[in-house]
């Protein structure tokens, strides 16, 4: 099973004309979405027989049909097409650098062409167009990413995130989820309850959960188990991992490979680039001309034939290493194992330029009939076996260290405290205001759509990896005080009607949201 988890936190600013974090929307969608949607799309064109899970974000989904940030998308897709022409001028008598620069030319063009007139500026559509034809299934997520076992001792929050995850994606996609991405592939036992309650047929935990299981897992992480709610657990292959994920024993470290770091952004005169970038903040632009190299020394110039060479390659010694895993598997454990490779969207293409032509290689060569495998759907999979192992995972997730390290933290367990109040007063505050109508229910809403936002585990994340830290303190900053001056006028009865419409036009997540979802159960 191939399980790609795509997701980015909910990022709009309209009181500036540009900022510097929506890009990290932008650049997603141009180096991952719709390189990936075009990809897929060739592969159903051509016939082939693949198979491939997608979770999307509800933060994802909903800022991939904001108005706004489709329109300054439009604007950053131009102005790249514009660069890559100076680019090109500027590398004029370079013979190495001006093809590369004629390269993103192309593909920003190309990028352009299918994003307005292929998929009609909604890639949403796209891969639910994708769904609707059997060999992409797509599945939910929470409502805004939120750690759970951080939240688990309020099983209201937890259960509302599950419950508004599963709501959205039956609104966005036109169906009810079969599976959940669980963020962070956070698990703890006392989450199956929840996820059962809400007829969530299956998810997804790190190896260490079915390992420690209980009782003991029979066939190890080769098959799934069913908790005590019937939820069906399947395990992330630690192989499959660590050739794909890791920058220094995986693919994506290949000397071939272009470097992701060495970009103009940082190399050229400020003055040259102060139109394309975000104020005078020197960051990415996407024009990447050298390859990883190797070591500190001199960068190689990029070589694009060999980068796609090497994709392809490495596509088929993944092949081969699951070849010879599954024989081996079935030897030992007597079973058809089942190895889930699971890994972020944002690796193929993004962080991993060539990593898109590395999954269509790997998808038009997974169905060939000399495999010992066949990619499947964790669907169908559940269809195939119905007699599975009866166990309750344990507590695990995908983080370092495996467990919660890096979401409850020196570096941000501060937060939870605040976290933990504001629930305690929303859920007060939706109790006493069951009927609410006109501004307080406004009101009510958007103090919901605050409190969920801060739950994000992007915010913690990013202040424990020092990754854009301030930013991710003052965001969270921000949607607590935003929900505190809420409740207040909530609790006082004392609408500020100004200040309501100004945070329902910034943070408009879940146009449809009813507070009443938060009430305790």
């Amino acid at each position: 099973m191939v399980i790609l988890h795509a997701h980015l936190p909910y990022i709009r600013y309209p009181e500036y004309t540009s900022h510097l974090e929506e890009r990290w929307l932008y650049e997603a969608i141009t180096e991952t979405y719709i390189p990936l949607l075009d990809i897929l799309g060739e592969l159903l064109s051509d016939g082939v027989d693949f198979r491939i899970t997608l979770s999307i974000t509800p933060p994802l989904t909903e800022m991939l049909r904001d108005k706004m940030l489709i329109c300054r998308y439009e604007q950053y897709l131009n102005s790249l097409i514009e660069l890559a022409e100076k680019e090109i001028f500027r590398n004029r008598r370079r013979a190495t650098m001006k093809p590369l620069a004629a390269m993103y030319l192309r593909r920003f063009n190309r990028i352009r062409y299918l994003f307005q007139e292929v998929y009609r500026r909604d890639l949403v559509s796209a891969f639910r167009s994708l769904r609707d034809s059997g060999k992409i299934e797509l599945i939910a997520s929470t409502a805004t990413h939120a750690f759970l076992p951080a939240l688990i001792t309020m099983p209201h929050a937890a259960e509302a995130q599950i419950q508004l995850g599963i709501e959205h994606h039956k609104k966005t996609f036109g169906q009810k989820p079969q599976g959940m991405w669980l963020p962070e592939c956070g698990f703890v036992p006392e989450l199956d309850a929840v996820l059962g309650k809400r007829k969530v047929r299956y998810i997804f935990l790190e190896s260490h959960g079915l390992l420690n299981s209980t009782p003991e897992s029979k066939h190890s992480i080769y098959a799934p188990v069913r908790t005590p709610s019937g939820v069906i657990a399947f395990s992330r292959d630690i192989e499959s991992s660590r050739q794909v994920w890791s920058s220094v024993g995986g693919y994506p470290g290949d000397f071939d490979y272009r470097d992701f770091y060495r970009d103009i952004g940082f190399d050229l005169d400020l003055k040259y680039l102060r139109p394309y970038l975000p104020g005078d903040v020197r960051t990415f632009t996407g024009f990447k001309y050298y390859r990883i190299t190797g070591g500190t020394g001199r960068k190689q110039p990029y070589v694009p034939k060999q980068a796609l060479k090497k994709a392809r390659m490495h596509a088929d010694h993944f092949i081969s290493e699951k070849n010879n895993q599954v024989m081996f598997l079935r030897k030992r454990l007597r079973i058809s194992p089942v190895i889930t490779a699971a890994y972020d969207a944002e690796l193929f293409g993004h962080w991993w330029f060539e990593g898109p032509e590395w999954l269509r290689s790997l998808l038009e060569a997974g169905q060939r009939r000399k495999n010992s495998f066949r990619l499947i759907t964790p669907s169908e999979y559940v269809y195939e076996h119905r007699e599975i192992q009866s166990a309750m995972p344990s507590a695990s997730s995908w983080g370092d260290k495996g467990y919660s390290s890096t979401w409850i933290h020196s570096s941000n367990n501060w937060i939870y405290k605040h976290l933990h109040k504001a629930s305690k007063l929303l859920a007060h505050a939706v109790s006493q205001n069951m009927s609410a109508r006109g501004h307080l229910k406004r009101a009510l809403n958007q103090a919901l759509r605050e409190l969920l936002l801060a739950q994000s585990s992007d915010w913690p994340f990013m202040m424990k990896t020092g990754n854009a830290a301030a930013f991710a303190e003052n965001k969270f900053r921000e949607h607590l005080k935003n929900f505190l001056q809420l409740h207040k006028e909530i609790s006082s009865g004392r609408i500020d009607r100004t200040h309501l419409l100004r945070l329902e036009q910034k943070n408009n997540i879940f146009g449809e949201i009813d507070f009443r979802i938060y009430a305790k159960r």
